[in-house]
């Protein structure tokens, strides 16, 4: 008799089963294809589609979206980010006028503009932000603008380029906790967005941070976070579950329930943070046009 042996391949890390409260809908409808081929015929990128964000739908209707600028490569290879690393090929200067005629047709009325990271230049790209803030400012008269950008190696006059812009918010990601930061964060440093924060507010900005879980962190380490951003006054904060972008991404480590991202808002808004964002779904742009 033959016996045939079948070979059973299994995953190394297997992403385990999204629970109930992490299932949405796929973004649709006629007004986010109408918005979505807009982006794509004036060549922007929206961090919303890089980031493959849950809330993209709900964003754009409420009048609120995420221009990533400096192009749609980055200079880092974080373990938690969709966006693809490697080496940028020079500057778009018109990227910026791009970007504001873009809020106008979307009828965008409060604008949030990140970017990748760009090491390789001088001011990691600040004078662009700079530009694309004072563009958006002149199409649209009346927008608010919120700022999500990298920490620019601690390159602090590049940051000083930002801030006389003068954004109504400005946003920096500490995204993990310390002990994390090597695996996650590998070309960053937590005392340098730590400080990021306190020039920011020094300088009179509305500062605003976040983090995500399911990484591997404790409780008690987030909330050592939380305490070391409301020492340097960030007002705002974020707190959303980690979700593996693919399977070559870090894995999630577990699904932090819903009445734990509630337990947090209680603990942050008694440390005196003026809003808290915080809820499994939550990203850093998440309902962005409350937070002025």
């Amino acid at each position: 008799m033959e016996f045939v042996i079948q070979e059973i391949k299994m995953e190394e890390n297997p992403r385990p089963p999204r629970p109930e409260w992490l299932k949405v809908k796929i973004p649709s409808g006629e007004g986010f294809s109408r918005l979505k081929n807009l982006i794509g015929r004036n060549q922007l990128h929206t961090v919303c589609e890089e980031a493959r964000c849950p809330n993209m739908a709900e964003c754009w209707n409420a009048g609120t979206a995420t221009f990533m600028i400096l192009g749609d490569i980055c200079t880092r290879s974080c373990g938690f980010c969709a966006v693809k690393t490697g080496r940028p090929q020079g500057l778009d200067l018109e990227e910026p006028y791009r970007v504001a005629e873009a809020i106008k047709v979307m009828n965008v009325k409060h604008a949030v503009i990140t970017s990748v990271n760009r090491d390789e230049l001088p001011d990691g790209g600040a004078a662009i932000f700079a530009e694309t803030i004072r563009q958006a400012r002149i199409v649209n008269p009346g927008i608010t603008i919120e700022v999500l950008i990298p920490d620019f190696r601690g390159v602090w006059w590049a940051l000083d380029i930002v801030m006389e812009a003068k954004p109504e918010i400005l946003n920096h990601n500490t995204e993990t906790v310390p002990r994390l930061y090597q695996r996650v964060r590998p070309q960053a440093k937590y005392e340098r967005s730590i400080e990021l924060v306190r020039r920011a507010k020094e300088g009179g900005m509305i500062t605003k941070s976040g983090l995500m879980l399911g990484l591997g962190e404790t409780i008690d380490e987030v909330l050592e976070v939380m305490e070391d951003l409301r020492k340097q006054c960030c007002d705002i904060l974020t707190l959303g579950q980690y979700l593996q972008p693919t399977k070559d991404h870090l894995p999630v480590e577990r699904f932090v329930h819903p009445e734990e991202f509630r337990m947090l808002k209680r603990e942050g808004m008694e440390m005196g943070f003026r809003h808290v964002e915080s809820g499994p779904l939550v990203r850093s742009s998440y309902h962005a046009e409350f937070h002025e």
